[in-house]
């Protein structure tokens, strides 16, 4: 039988391994746009950027690697169509036929238009290896970058480029940073770091254009404002790839729409990763994180095999800033009540969200016992009492 992978990120990497390791005698090829093998993608905008981090360690598999596994890896190659009815992949390399596909094709990052400057040189994104080898040597000490998005793909950057010497300004259109993903107690611990490290954030301020001749001169705001720049950075979020699905008559649905196995709307075919939606507690969600990526694509592997498994995310996140670390356990969407806990140590403590009584997630900076602790909390269908969550005097663990 064979498999064919569409994409060559995480969920690719996690999904041709468990395939190999369930099934010693399946066919199997991944397709990937991009020239490199499957690499790590945090690292890119941080460790690497900074040049802690050789290319080299990006990649999730040696080359050998996919040679040893009789994995056929195409890389550089778009596809271009899916064949549904003839069960065929028309790309840039030749036909590729499947008898089961999965499509781990990721997210793009969203971009200016034109006509609001997206064209101009020194306006970059922070998604690819081509994106951050362009972004590199623009990263000089002294130079001033504007950071638009206020979201954590924003905020990495103008860490990194803080770091690295640059005057750094960060944009953000909605009332406060973070305002989508996590409560104003975690933002304004954020913002504490960044103010402590010298970047100036601007918040509900929004972007009128990007103006330069053929490159970035100055950012103008809505507000009158004109900001000198030298390079801009794109934080705007990132959409899922969903146009080949699409063009396949695949359903869509805030992505690749999905059951709880995996499988499409095709029972020949299944998603995993970034692009695609699933159901849970009765939504359907997409979840960005390279724990999602791997432990969805390890279950479609086994899906694909016959296995028919419901999947049940463990969410979990990080973010990197400065030598501060965010970590997130569960999902607070819908949250009714939130509860601050000081950590040890300045620029540290956790948020504790609650909804209908019930633990739903926590946002823990600098303070890996109450991360540890929360996350088997929700894992377990645990809740603590609040008002013991937010007494310091009462240790962390004795909230297990």
């Amino acid at each position: 039988m064979d498999f064919v992978i569409l994409g060559a990120g995480q969920a690719a990497a996690s999904l041709s391994a468990k395939l190999r390791a369930l099934s010693a005698e399946a066919s199997i090829t991944v397709i990937g746009d991009e020239s490199a093998p499957p690499y790590q993608r945090p690292p890119l905008s941080k460790a690497y950027l900074l040049g802690e981090m050789p290319i080299e360690r990006l990649t999730l598999r040696a080359d050998a690697w996919w040679e040893e596994q009789n994995i056929r890896l195409l890389t550089g190659c778009k596809a271009l169509r899916i064949d549904r009815d003839a069960k065929r992949i028309e790309t840039t390399q030749g036909p590729v036929t499947y008898d089961r596909l999965a499509l781990t094709l990721g997210a793009t990052p969203r971009r200016l238009p034109d006509a609001l400057g997206g064209d101009l040189g020194g306006v970059h994104c922070v998604r690819s290896i081509a994106d951050i080898e362009a972004l590199k040597g623009e990263l000089r000490s002294g130079r001033n970058l504007v950071v638009i998005g206020g979201g954590y793909i924003g905020l990495e950057a103008a860490a990194v480029a803080r770091k690295l010497g640059l005057n750094v300004t960060v944009v953000e259109a909605a009332p406060r940073i973070l305002g989508r993903v996590a409560a104003a107690e975690t933002a304004s611990m954020i913002r504490d770091v960044h103010h402590a490290n010298g970047v100036t954030i601007l918040e509900g301020t929004g972007l009128q254009a990007l103006r330069g001749q053929g490159h970035v001169e100055t950012v103008a705001l809505s507000d009158g404002r004109s900001l000198p720049a030298d390079l801009v950075v794109l934080g705007i979020g990132i959409a899922p790839e969903t146009s080949l699905a699409a063009e396949a008559g695949l359903q869509i649905e805030n992505g690749i729409a999905c059951d709880e196995q995996g499988q499409t709307s095709d029972p020949a075919i299944w998603a995993a990763g970034d692009c695609a939606s699933f159901p849970w507690h009765g939504q359907r969600i997409r979840l960005e994180s390279v724990g999602n990526a791997i432990d969805m694509a390890e279950l479609v592997a086994e899906n694909m095999l016959g296995a028919q498994k419901a999947y049940a995310p463990k969410p979990w996140f990080w973010s990197d800033q400065y030598d501060a670390k965010l970590q997130i356990a569960g999902l607070s969407a819908g949250y009714d009540q939130i509860v601050f806990r000081p950590g040890d140590s300045s620029h540290s403590g956790s948020v504790w969200y609650y909804a209908n009584d019930a633990l739903i997630a926590v946002d823990a900076l600098n303070d890996a016992r109450a991360y540890m602790v929360g996350k088997r909390l929700i894992e377990s269908g645990r809740t603590p009492d609040p008002k013991l969550v937010a007494d310091p005097a009462i240790a962390v663990k004795e909230l297990m």
